[in-house]
Formats: structure tokens, sequence, C-alpha cells
């Protein structure tokens, strides 16, 4: 089973531009996980624009399914997960005022920066992702710095699903993947997946351990509501 991990990053931001507490984002994560959400993911960073440091440690003790926190390690970020421990941890190489991740690491350059924090967030008992573009080398890089799991960046794959044919969107994103399989590493995707091209990816990656999905599938449920929205994606995964 792929498992979905529902980024309410944007709820964050929702809440964020009136102040006060509407959405309540706690709310939203429970909601989601009472809707058929296997997981919940956040991406705080530094200036805290949408989702808050303190927002991470409210979420942990409420939420009952994977929490997975996204991040550029930087001391501050490397702090609050050693001290709040999710299940996983995402390392994303964004910039501070990047507005949304648009590069995977290059895990080869900087292997050893990667190697050090995977150790220490692993003595901790959190299982380390690394954000990769779908390039075999980069993979097996995240596998030598001792990752449990890359994710792929797939807003390639979503950009060229219909500038391209889906065959060959998906084409690098296979070859990655059976690279991260035969590193044994679990594999994980992110980036601009949506209802409209979910299915045939998980279809051509069926060993895709978990789907981290926020910006469509919120802008979707503003369409379909959230319960709906989470349902079909389930369904697109095949999972109902």
């Amino acid at each position: 089973m792929t498992k979905l991990s529902v980024n309410i990053n944007k709820i964050a931001v929702l809440r964020n531009s009136r102040g006060g507490n509407v959405p309540n984002l706690l709310q939203v994560a429970l909601d989601a996980e009472r809707f058929g959400a296997d997981g919940i993911t956040v991406h705080p960073r530094p200036d805290e624009r949408h989702i808050r440091y303190a927002d991470v440690y409210d979420l942990k003790p409420i939420l009952t399914t994977e929490f997975n926190i996204e991040g550029n390690s930087i001391p501050k970020f490397i702090d609050l997960v050693c001290d709040v421990r999710p299940a996983q941890v995402t390392l994303v190489p964004d910039a501070e005022d990047a507005i949304t991740s648009n590069a995977g690491w290059d895990t080869v350059r900087n292997a050893d920066f990667l190697r050090e924090v995977t150790q220490e967030f692993k003595k901790h008992g959190i299982r380390v992702s690394i954000f990769v573009d779908p390039v075999a080398e980069m993979v097996a890089g995240a596998a030598a710095v001792g990752a449990d799991r890359v994710e792929l960046y797939t807003e390639g794959y979503a950009s060229n699903y219909r500038k391209l044919t889906p065959q060959e969107a998906v084409a690098p994103y296979v070859i990655a993947a059976q690279e991260a399989q035969k590193c044994g590493l679990g594999l994980n995707a992110g980036h601009d997946l949506s209802l409209e091209n979910l299915a045939y990816f998980a279809e051509q990656i069926p060993w895709l351990d978990e789907v981290s999905i926020g910006h469509a599938l919120i802008s979707e449920a503003l369409y379909l509501g959230l319960e709906n929205t989470i349902g079909m994606y389930q369904q697109r995964l095949k999972n109902r």
C-alpha cells in the first residue's frame, strides 16, 4: 500500500493571512486523519510564513498517523525535529527565501553534511528521507550517507505529464525508483502530484511507499470537500 501523507502548509497560509485561528490547523489535521489520510506532513520554514514551529509541537501529541516534518537542516530545524521526534524527517535543500521546494539534494557533493545530519536524526529514532531529483546517482548517494528513504521530486513529472506523454514524463522516475530498490531504500514522492496525474505514477512504480501532497489536494478540496478529496486520492492509490 502506498500511504497518503497530507501536507497542511496551505491551511496555515490561510490562517496566517488573517491572524487568529481560522481555519484551525490542528482540527484540519485531525479531520484529514479521520477522512483517511495515512499521515500528516508539515514544512516549517525559518520565517514561519505558513507552518510555525509552535504548530509542530502542538501537532505531535494529537496525531495518530505518521508525522513527517520536511525542511532544510539548519540548526534551528535540527533542534526542532530532534525535540519533537516525528516518525520521519524529509531533508529538503530549500533556501530560506524559497517560495516552494525547487530541487533535490546533490547527495554526492553534500555527502559529508548529509551523513552527519542523517546520523543525528537516526540517533533519535527518526526515519530519514532525502529529497532528490530523479537521478540514479543522487539516489545512490542518499543510500551511501545512510538515509532510509528518498523522496523523488515530482515537479518534472507533473509538468511533463501534459507537455509530453505520461510515459515520457514518468520514465526517469522509474529508473530512479529502480535504483532506490536496488540500494535497499524506501521510496517516497512529492511535489505537484494531483488527482489528474497520481494514478499513472503509482501504477508505474507500484513499490512506492508514500506520497506527500498538499497544494493540489487542498486546492481541489475547495471544490470537492476535504473528505471527498482524500477519498479520491486513496482511490487513485488503489487503497479504497
